[in-house]
This record gives C-alpha cells, structure tokens and sequence, in this order.
C-alpha cells in the first residue's frame, strides 16, 4: 500500500494540506488582532497601535492570498509575493503619512492602553511565529508569510517601547518615531519581498 514515505505525490499533498492549515490559523488571528488594535488605535490616538493594526489587516489579506496559492505553481506563488510586497510598502507609506501628520497636530496618546494592548499583540504574533516556524523554507510564498510574521514581532516590541516612552516622557514623540520606525521597516521588508518575487518571476519566464 502506497504511502508518503514512497509516494513524492503523497509527500507534496501532505505539506500543501499542513502548509493550508497554518494559513487559516494565522489568518483568523491577525483579522480578530486587526479588529482589537485598530479600536485600541483610535481610542488611544496612538500611531503605533494604528500602525500595528493596519499591519495585521495586511497580514490578514496575505494569509487568505496565501491559501489561494498554496497548492498552485511556482508562478502563481511567485506573483502572491509580489502582491505581499506591494501591500508592506504602502502599509509603508500609510504610516509615514500619519506620523506627518502627528508631527504637524501633536497629541500625547495613552500608554496604558498602547501597552496592553501591545503585549496581546505580541502574544497573538508570537502563537503566528510558532505555527509559521516550520513552514519558512518550503516554497517562497511560505517563506514570505514568515517573514511578515517575523516583522510583526519586531514591530511589536516597538510598540511597548513606545508605550514606556509616552509614560516616561508625557510626550507623543516616542509614538510617532516608533510609527516611522515602523514605516522603514515595512519599506524594508516590501523590497526584499519584491526582489524576490520578481528574481523568482524571471525564472519561471525562462
């Protein structure tokens, strides 16, 4: 009897069946995050949590794209890359625009809520990175999904510390530089996606 120890077909269902299934997991938890950081956001009037909460609405989208392509080919992954990387580099944009615009009308946020809430959020990312781990190396498109995932991480953190600096400071500054800080990091992380997608787009031309 044929089995996935023998069977190279069987092996590739396999992971596409698993690879699907964290999808959907992650999926779910950036869009309930989503909801939960942007009312956070814009009842604090912090930058990083709006910023974050845009971040898992993006991450949310990618994940559901994700699953589309899953069992497709080399191309079709190659392009919800590419699509990926479009959508961190204007999440990029969004948030270079709004910390203009805090500079411009200053506002001091409210730590305790930017605080906890970041700590769910790092939670809720951490959970995402765990099911993500094993996943990074299959294809490019997981391995996209898991750098967005690592990015989140990262983003996180900064807004602790940017709770901790509003406490400290009384001031809305350590929120804005955490949002343009933020902004760099997804135009970052949108060119190596990007670069990636279209070396990858090239190849299956050839």
């Amino acid at each position: 009897m044929a089995n996935c120890c023998n069977d190279k077909a069987c092996e590739i269902e396999a992971l596409r069946g698993r690879q699907s299934s964290t999808l959907k997991w992650v999926l779910g938890i950036n869009a309930v995050m989503f909801a939960v950081e942007l009312t956070a956001g814009l009842m604090s009037g912090s930058l990083s949590l709006l910023a974050d909460s845009l971040d898992m609405l993006g991450d949310a989208l990618v994940y559901g794209f994700s699953i589309y392509v899953v069992a497709r080919g080399a191309r079709m992954k190659a392009r919800a890359a590419l699509f990926k990387g479009i959508i961190m580099a204007l999440f990029g944009l969004f948030v270079l625009g709004q910390a203009i615009y805090k500079m411009l009308f200053p506002h001091v946020p409210v730590y305790e809520v930017i605080g906890v809430i970041g700590l769910l959020a790092l939670a809720a990312n951490s959970i995402c990175f765990v099911l993500l781990w094993r996943h990074r190396s299959d294809d490019i498109n997981m391995s996209s999904v898991w750098l967005c995932s690592r990015n989140d991480l990262i983003a996180n953190v900064s807004v602790l510390l940017a709770a901790a600096g509003v406490w400290l400071t009384h001031s809305g500054w350590p929120d804005i530089l955490v949002g343009l800080a933020l902004a760099a990091l997804f135009a970052r992380s949108a060119w190596f996606v990007l670069r990636g997608a279209i070396r990858e787009l090239r190849t299956t031309d050839a």
